[in-house]
């Protein structure tokens, strides 16, 4: 499990196309002494295992392999050489959870429609507001004021309308992830609230009871 809390950044070395998956190789130079082989660590917000670690490579690397499924749902092997990527590892068992329960198994992708400084004047301090957009597959899991995990970033939904989501940005979650390198138009990955699709499901689940007990009682 992850908390969306970013721990750092690393950069795509190489994406390539095996049989049967897709390898990506990642530069993590403060991370990858602390990997095993097996290790989750969750990149752009997307749950990897870790392969073919060498901390003493120049520079210190990792490699994953993605299978078909977080091909099609995800951005990974979409991306290029030198992209930026946001890595966090697993939080221990017991830690304090600091941003909200991320599993790290992306829903699908939305697109950034704008990421604009408050006040441009003094970008360095500035609060940013990113604009996304949904598709309704995922629009209908996000609520005002609630929580949603963009490129692995635990964020707050600021407003909603329609499709259209509305974060702040703090200057730290700024400078300290992918998001300043990002541009109009580029695709996210979207993880939205576990807990949503939980509620959903029961409620689906009480609707079917109920129908179901209508029908007995009717004699059908």
């Amino acid at each position: 499990m992850f908390t969306g809390l970013i721990e750092t950044t690393g950069s795509i070395i190489d994406i390539t196309p095996t049989n049967g998956a897709t390898r990506i190789t990642i530069a993590a130079p403060t991370l990858t002494a602390r990997l095993s082989t097996g290790d989750s660590i969750a990149v752009n917000g997307v749950c990897l295992t870790a392969l073919s670690i060498e901390p003493h490579a120049f520079p210190p690397r990792f490699s994953a392999d993605l299978a078909a499924e977080t091909i099609s749902r995800t951005t990974l092997a979409k991306l290029r050489k030198d992209t930026t990527v946001n890595l966090e590892l697993p939080t221990p068992a017991g830690s304090p959870l600091g941003g909200h329960v991320v599993q790290g198994h992306v829903d699908g992708t939305a697109t950034l429609l704008a990421l604009e400084p408050i006040t441009p004047e003094a970008p360095e301090t500035t609060d940013w507001r990113l604009r996304l957009q949904l598709p309704d597959t995922l629009a209908q899991y996000v609520v005002s004021q609630g929580s949603i995990t963009v490129e692995g970033i635990s964020l707050t939904v600021a407003s909603l309308h329609g499709n259209i989501v509305e974060i702040a940005i703090i200057p730290h979650t700024y400078a300290s992830t992918s998001l300043h390198t990002l541009a109009p138009g580029a695709l996210l990955n979207i993880e939205t609230d576990v807990l949503a699709r939980y509620a959903e499901r029961q409620q689906k689940s009480a609707e079917f009871t109920l129908t179901e007990h209508y029908l007995l009682a009717n004699g059908y």
